[in-house]
């Protein structure tokens, strides 16, 4: 009998983790970047007085014939330059999923990031 209880003592546990993980995922919350005026100009302060938590979805919405948005790292973001290897988004409703700690993104359209179409979003 032993052996049945172990069993059912370790799928419940799988049941029990499963629960928990959805449950992570079910707390994410979506943020419209820019609320009703989307990716745009003068975004660095769009992220103030916002609480994010890693897992939480950003969606970028925008004309890609426009803007795009790039994942930098904290040099890009300052220079507004997009180092070697960054991740670049481009579909005009891209969704992207906060990494715990600092996360940067600019457009690198010319011009753009200069003009502050940039964030900096902490998550914990």
């Amino acid at each position: 009998m032993s052996k049945g209880r172990g069993r059912a003592g370790a799928a419940t546990a799988l049941v029990l983790c499963l629960v928990l993980l959805h449950y992570e995922v079910a707390q994410a919350t979506v943020y419209n970047v820019g609320g009703a005026s989307g990716w745009t100009f003068k975004m660095t302060s769009w992220p103030d007085a916002k609480r994010f938590k890693a897992g939480d979805v950003l969606v970028f919405k925008y004309d890609p014939s426009l803007h795009n948005v790039v994942k930098v790292n904290k040099r890009g973001y300052r220079s507004c330059h997009t180092p070697r290897g960054s991740k670049v988004y481009q579909t005009g409703n891209d969704r992207i999923t906060l990494a715990r700690g600092r996360n940067f993104f600019i457009c690198n359209f010319p011009g753009h990031c200069e003009a502050q179409m940039k964030i900096a979003v902490t998550a914990t």
